[in-house]
């Protein structure tokens, strides 16, 4: 638990740098309840940024508590409000009242670059930043849309108001920053759950399946085949595993069995037991 929280605040971290030095200075309201609250303020000042926050955060925790879940509930309201603070720390500190660059695009790219690696890494140790963001998850869970494409559906909206708030061109600069952001979660969620799928041909099976089951801590599957050239009987192991533990297999099977065939696919998604999700 203690390592899921500092990889949601390493997350959290990456979110507020892209925000607090590119987004929020360039008034690019790139969906999300900030957006909302950007776009709010601008049209009644009156209106705290921070308060609206608050109220319309407290609303979607509730939502979420009720139909993700608990762990959920609770790493979304660490996430949104160690998101709040490090915005806080940074301003306090680095006083930032306009972009880094006069380059709105520039702006644009690196804010959605880096926010979204940051809110990608929340997303996956199941938690997320409060706001559309548990909507987003929202749709994930029950309509198994992917990450990226759900919070494209709820920041669609808020976009759309940012264009009519701080003109056109700020609009259309927002929509293309919320595309960007569907493609970079969606991608290094991908990246992030990656796992890579090993047949192995052998003749010395044992060896093999040893070391995978007692070094790798993985399971595999044996089938028994015979070479078409060589009408040799051979052994087929079928196994997962992650990129680290491919690394070392591949060490032993070298050293072990240089003669073995040996074919490695990518694996998007692995439901099962050992593996982070479950059927």
């Amino acid at each position: 638990m203690i390592k899921d929280y500092v990889i949601v605040t390493i997350g959290v971290i990456i979110v507020a740098l892209g925000l607090s030095f590119f987004l929020v200075p360039a008034d690019l309201a790139v969906g999300g309840i900030t957006g909302l609250a950007m776009v709010i303020n601008n049209i009644f000042p009156q209106i705290a940024i921070g308060p609206m926050l608050v109220v319309m955060n407290i609303l979607l925790f509730i939502i979420g508590f009720i139909l993700i879940g608990k762990q959920f509930g609770i790493k979304t309201i660490y996430a949104s409000f160690a998101l709040s603070g490090i915005i806080w720390v940074i301003e306090a500190f680095f006083h930032i009242e306009k972009p880094l660059v006069d380059d709105m695009f520039l702006n644009l790219f690196y804010g959605i670059l880096i926010q979204g690696i940051g809110m990608a890494i929340i997303f996956y140790q199941n938690a997320s930043t409060g706001g559309t963001d548990i909507i987003a998850k929202i749709l994930n869970k029950f309509f198994y849309i992917e990450i990226g494409k759900a919070l494209l559906l709820a920041d669609f909206m808020i976009t759309f108001l940012a264009g009519i708030t701080f003109g056109l061109k700020l609009g259309l600069y927002a929509l293309l920053g919320v595309l960007m952001n569907t493609f970079i979660i969606d991608s290094v969620i991908e990246g992030l759950n990656l796992k890579i799928n090993i047949s192995i041909i052998t003749s010395s099976p044992d060896e093999i399946k040893k070391f995978i089951n007692e070094e790798l801590k993985r399971g595999a599957t044996l089938y028994y085949a015979e070479g078409a050239y060589t009408n040799e009987n051979r052994t087929v192991i079928s196994t997962v595993m992650n990129k680290k533990e491919f690394i070392r297999l591949k060490k032993f099977i070298k050293e072990n069995d240089k003669n073995a065939f040996v074919i490695v696919s990518n694996v998007r998604e692995v439901l099962g037991n050992g593996f982070r999700l479950s059927i």
